[in-house]
Formats: structure tokens, sequence, C-alpha cells
């Protein structure tokens, strides 16, 4: 799990949902699933939980993504401390959260996923990320 900086954002994979003492301590209050082969998790109450099943490449629908991307961005808006996790969180969590503070920033999603790329090591799925670029181009408008 790695934070994002300026944004009250984390970045990881479903083994950090294992361990929801670890959330709490650390000042996360939702949770954003982007897992698709994997059980949704259970988490304390305490935890706010979104779940959107995403492919990790081409193929997601466009509303899907949208759903996302728009459920991250009002986290962060809110100053809601935001975990946003895939299962290695390397392609689909980096890119939903690129484009949740492309929103939020008014920047290009482009200079928003180098931002979130400071956080760690990322391996963006290039259809993936093709989609998650027309969804925020589709939430713009």
């Amino acid at each position: 799990m790695r934070p994002v900086a300026g944004f009250p954002l984390w970045i990881g994979h479903v083994g950090d949902v294992r361990n929801p003492r670890l959330l709490l301590s650390t000042g996360i209050r939702a949770a954003v699933d982007l897992v698709l082969n994997e059980p949704p998790v259970v988490l304390p109450r305490e935890l706010v939980y979104c779940r959107f099943p995403l492919i990790d490449g081409a193929g997601n629908p466009p509303w899907l993504l949208c759903a996302a991307i728009h459920c991250v961005a009002n986290l962060l808006q809110s100053d809601i401390p935001t975990l946003v996790y895939c299962r290695a969180g390397m392609s689909r969590s980096p890119c939903i959260a690129a484009a949740a503070v492309a929103r939020v920033q008014g920047s290009s999603i482009d200079e928003a996923l180098l931002w979130v790329a400071k956080s760690g090591t990322m391996n963006v799925m290039p259809g993936l990320w093709a989609e998650v670029q027309a969804a925020h181009l589709t939430l713009q408008a």
C-alpha cells in the first residue's frame, strides 16, 4: 500500500484489504475494489466499500469505468482517505486513481498518471489505459 502525494489516496493490492486494522490505523475510510477475479472482501462497518469489477485490459464497459472514476474523484473531493486497489496494484488501481486525480486537479490524465507513478512501480495495460482515457473524456463532456 503506497500513498499518492498531495491526496488522501493510497494505491494497493488485494492483500492490503485483508488487514483491516492496517487500513484503519493508516486513516483510510474508504476502499475501492477494482478486482474482477476475487470474491468481494468483508470489511469492518467503519469502512466504506465500493466495488467495480474491471478487466485488466481492454473490454470494460464504459459506464463501469466512468462510475469507478467518478466514485474515486468524489471521495477525493470530499477529502475522504481512500484506498484504490486491484489484484496486484500495478495497472487498474493506478489508472483509475490517475483519472480521478485528473478530475480533481483539472489536469490532463497523462500528467495525473505521471503523478500517481511517483508513488511506486506500475505496469499499466495499454488497452485498459485507452479505455480509461476515453471514459475520462466522457466525464469531461
